[in-house]
């Protein structure tokens, strides 16, 4: 035992890592299945990150073996207890999010995790009871069967320690890069969990890919001069209409039939869609609430390890939506059926000069019947109240309603479908529908009044991230304030619905700089740019390119196969987070 404890630690850390990557892929099996070949891929592609993640946690012991004074097993156990803490909380949470979020456990989860309301109220007690015990359990197995095989004494010396250390520090290219090639998920199964987590705390600010200048060139070519009035058509009849944008919780064109979704889901956003201008190619910038509503309010793309929501010191550097129609004279409102301290919304939202904020707070008792707080239905009522409080103003008003219904754990008083999760959607869809009714049947309201309808991000129904379908969303304007109706097929994201709306009332975007103007005359490159924690999309009239950040590869490529649009992808990525330090 004494001369072989190293090597048979070593091969036990490389066993315990391999469980864990079978555990990861059975339990997210309904995501996709991997057949024996493709697991076992998955595991050879693996090993180099095994290795060096097992060599990095045997320094430790590695250093301690050279003294011979006190009992080495005495001297490790304490540390073995901490470091199979450690696996089996990375590992188990890794598996059991990845149900949820379909990416690796990363500095990202955990900026969620500061705010546990959000988790407590997606599943229910029994699912956090049994994970939270089976990563205890695996804690206690790692634990007991390291301690086991360490001995009082060994025959090591520092021969043994300098090779750990070549191991754990093996360099150019023993990294996530290796781990490939095949699905997103086949990439994540074979990538450890322990390496990911801890490398991506050093991409978390920053991805520095090329040098600053070709990146700011890239970004001047397809953001420059899209911000300006100039408009090649007016929508509407009035420069200062009344507001009211709707963000719906998760409602990707999965569930609009009119985008190729799932028929009779949202049968109420069908009947208007004829009533308003739709945009068939309207793409969400990203995968999360927080995200989503930094699009909207600040006209600002996404990043896929940064929250800029939740951080405060870079709220100076967004621009604001709110602010730039105070400047004009509006009264702005947010409300949301439930807590504003999730992600810091609140602060957020103050920080962009919000005028007034309603969350659960401004609910009765009896209306806070979701697990998130008030139900769709409730929280449509009370905006429409306080819509219909603000008829006799002088001040024209903008207010934003999110939703909150159709997200986990997708219980609402509604039944129609069979289906909890498209039932949920439904739910919000019906109570969209009665929401517009009652405003348009009111004149005095309605006869002024612009609606935007969006979702907030789409949701991952029976699709993966490697489907650019996954960002296609559905946006309507409606209102009597709306000139046309028909639709738009530019491409464009939500980040530039800003500067679109601004121009139409005249009023410039100049402090939006990466929100564009789409009915611009100089908007001549229509695309979008999109992304989520584990990869980016790109999509032109030429084509679509989506590109795996944990591989490093291209995994799909619909239309013509294009560098460019990948460099493009690349340098914008570049770019959002050198604008943000």
């Amino acid at each position: 035992m004494k001369r072989f404890y190293f090597p048979l630690l070593f091969v036990l850390l490389l066993i315990v890592f391999t469980v864990g990557r079978l555990i990861f892929s059975w339990y997210n099996s309904d995501i996709e299945t991997l057949g024996l070949t493709q697991f076992s891929w998955a595991c050879l592609r693996g090993l180099p990150l095994d290795i060096r993640t097992a060599a990095a946690l045997l320094l430790v012991p590695a250093l301690l073996s050279l003294q011979k004074r006190f009992s080495l097993r005495a001297l490790l156990a304490p540390y073995y207890i901490f470091v199979g803490f450690l696996i089996a909380l990375i590992v188990g949470a890794d598996t059991i999010m990845y149900e949820f979020w379909k990416f690796k456990l990363g500095a990202v989860v955990i900026s969620y995790a500061m705010s546990p309301e959000g988790a407590t109220s997606s599943v229910e007690p029994i699912f956090l009871i049994t994970r939270a015990g089976s990563v205890l359990a695996a804690w206690a197995i790692i634990s007991t069967l390291f301690i086991a095989i360490t001995p009082k004494r060994t025959d090591s010396n520092w021969k043994q320690c300098l090779a750990i250390l070549v191991l754990a520090l093996l360099p150019l290219g023993i990294n996530t890069a290796h781990v490939r090639k095949s699905s997103l998920f086949a990439n994540h199964t074979a990538t450890n969990s322990i390496y990911a987590f801890a490398s991506s705390f050093l991409d978390e600010r920053t991805y520095h890919i090329m040098p600053t200048a070709e990146a700011t060139a890239v970004f001047d070519s397809l953001y420059a001069h899209n911000t300006g009035a100039d408009i090649q058509d007016t929508l509407l009849t009035n420069k200062r209409p009344n507001l009211l944008f709707i963000q719906l919780e998760s409602f990707s064109g999965k569930f609009v039939k009119e985008l190729g979704g799932i028929d009779n889901v949202a049968p109420q956003m069908s009947q208007l869609i004829p009533q308003g201008l739709f945009f068939t190619n309207y793409y969400s910038n990203s995968f999360r609430t927080d995200r989503g509503t930094v699009a909207l309010q600040s006209g600002m793309v996404s990043h896929p390890t940064l929250s800029l929501m939740r951080e405060f010191g870079l709220h100076g550097k967004l621009a604001s939506l709110p602010n730039a129609l105070r400047q004009v004279g509006y009264e702005t409102a947010y409300v949301y059926g439930g807590p504003m301290t999730n992600m810091h919304k609140r602060e957020y939202l103050q920080d962009m000069l919000v005028d007034t904020l309603y969350d659960y707070t401004a609910f009765t008792p009896e209306q806070l019947t979701s697990a998130w707080g008030a139900h769709d239905e409730a929280a449509a009522y009370r905006t429409v109240q306080l819509i219909k409080e603000r008829k006799q103003s002088e001040r024209p008003w903008a207010f934003t309603f999110q939703t909150i219904s159709s997200h986990e754990p997708w219980v609402v008083p509604y039944k129609r479908l069979s289906d909890p999760k498209l039932n949920a959607f439904a739910y919000t869809d019906d109570v969209l529908g009665q929401m517009i009714a009652t405003l348009k049947n009111d004149p005095e309201l309605w006869d002024n009044l612009l609606v935007i309808i969006l979702p907030d991000h789409g949701y991952l129904y029976e699709q993966t991230y490697e489907e650019p379908a996954f960002f296609h969303s559905p946006m309507l304007w409606l209102g009597g304030a709306l000139k046309h109706t028909g639709t738009v097929e530019k491409l464009m994201n939500q980040s530039d619905i800003a500067a679109t709306l601004l121009a139409q009332m005249g009023i410039s975007a100049e402090a939006f700089p990466w929100s564009r103007n789409i009915f611009s005359r100089a908007y001549k490159h229509p695309f979008v740019y999109c992304n989520f924690p584990a990869g980016l999309m790109m999509k032109d009239a030429t084509g679509t390119t989506l590109f795996d950040l944990t591989a490093r590869e291209v995994i799909t490529e619909q239309g013509t196969p294009s560098a460019e649009r990948l460099h493009a992808a690349r340098a914008l990525l570049q770019r959002s987070y050198e604008v943000m330090r």
